[in-house]
């Protein structure tokens, strides 16, 4: 990773830079989103015929019953703080059988679960700090052990704490800690108590509020503040807090009465990690052949002619989808901080050129019964391209890259 800190975008225009410094690193990197390639995805049958269906599949619909809204507000802001795992996708499913967001939302149930019985008040700032990586271990259910050769006994084993997944328990466990000093430190409970605060005080903020929100949720929680240096220029990602924003959105916007002021988030930037570029660059959105880094060579093959239109068609029969469902995927590559902030950011700018580009299209180009692409959402677009990697057993099996030690996604 860069050894130096971008310095805080200005206030009022944290939404803005991650637009900006992500478009702004594309063209420095040399990432393309040709608008052939746009036009090609949108009116392709896969997602044509896939995307009023999967981009209404959030995955935060939650089997839990909470004492109050206050109560769900904190669990669903811990859950967005905990969102990431991508780099250990291939040991949780060898391990527990699911991927990286399915084993953070059974972890947080978990964290719940024993908060709700008196095991531990873990869901609270004081019970954030006291977790301990053994207890982590424990509510994920994955084995922290590594066997190794007895240094004085041939032929004889022996168990030591370490491995991917002992690596990504000690970040669940240091993003827990951190989280729950800082909301001591500054006397609130716990992370929802904060996240409240900041959603009333936002509302009437003159930097509007998606952005007043953001704003605070960055510079108080150090696990949301995805930015880097990369090429010599900052790029501000925060994926887990605009997550955070949109969440709230979803959880409490149908409310028939809402119960705290929440932002709109139509205007909020994709939420982006790994999954969204690494798809986008296999169904030929984003265009890395004079991409700087090594990027070029990352993907081998995608975006070739024979590979699209394969994707781009309609989705094949689902007979083998819960097969593949439960094969441990494909490991992909391996990048550096440097690389996945790029790609990461050029998921960011083609999603926003996916949008602009829908708006322009010709109407009379569109059938009757398509007129709905021309106003696709960037939050929609976001889900549509997260779930379509999961919804379809060809898509589940293409490389996705992967980052490890880090925290933001």
């Amino acid at each position: 990773m860069s050894s130096q800190e971008p310095p805080y975008p200005p206030s009022g225009n944290y939404v803005s830079a991650v637009k900006e410094s992500s478009a702004s690193l594309c063209q420095k990197a040399g990432v393309k989103v040709p608008p052939e390639s746009i036009d090609r995805l949108l009116r392709s049958p896969a997602f044509k015929s896939s995307f009023k269906r999967v981009s209404a599949v959030h995955g935060l619909a939650f089997p839990l019953k909470f004492p109050s809204i206050v109560s769900e507000l904190n669990f669903l802001s811990l859950l967005s703080l905990l969102n990431f795992a991508s780099g250990y996708r291939a040991v949780l499913h060898e391990q527990t059988g699911r991927g990286a967001w399915d084993n953070i939302r059974a972890f947080a149930f978990s964290l719940y679960i024993s908060s709700s019985t008196g095991q531990g008040d873990y869901l609270s700032a004081a019970g954030m700090r006291s977790i301990g990586e053994a207890k982590v271990a424990e509510l994920m259910g994955v084995n922290i052990q590594v066997e190794r050769p007895h240094e004085g006994l041939p032929g004889v084993t022996i168990g030591k704490l370490g491995g991917p997944a002992y690596e990504l328990v000690k970040l669940i466990d240091m993003t827990l800690k951190e989280t729950g000093k800082v909301l001591q430190e500054n006397r609130y409970p716990d992370l929802g108590s904060f996240v409240l605060e900041a959603l009333k005080s936002g509302a009437n903020s003159a930097n509007g509020h998606l952005d007043s929100v953001l704003e605070k949720l960055v510079r108080a929680i150090p696990g949301f503040r995805d930015m880097a240096i990369v090429e010599g220029q900052p790029v501000y990602c925060f994926k887990k807090a605009l997550f955070l924003i949109h969440a709230v959105k979803i959880r409490f916007g149908e409310l028939s009465t809402s119960p705290f002021p929440i932002p709109d988030t139509i205007q909020s930037p994709v939420f982006t990690d790994n999954v969204l570029p690494s798809l986008l660059v296999h169904l030929g959105v984003i265009d890395l052949s004079e991409a700087t880094q090594g990027l070029s060579a990352l993907f081998p093959g995608a975006g070739s002619v024979e590979r699209l239109e394969t994707l781009l068609a309609a989705a094949p029969e689902a007979e083998d989808k819960a097969k593949v469902q439960k094969q441990s995927p494909k490991e992909g590559p391996i990048l550096s901080t440097e690389q996945a902030y790029i790609l990461r950011a050029a998921a960011i700018y083609a999603c926003e050129r996916i949008t602009e580009y829908a708006r322009t299209i010709d109407e009379n180009s569109l059938g009757e019964d398509e007129q709905w692409i021309r106003g696709i959402t960037l939050p929609e677009l976001d889900m549509w391209i997260w779930a379509v990697a999961k919804d379809r057993p060809d898509y589940r099996e293409l490389k996705r890259f992967a980052l490890r030690n880090t925290v933001y996604f």
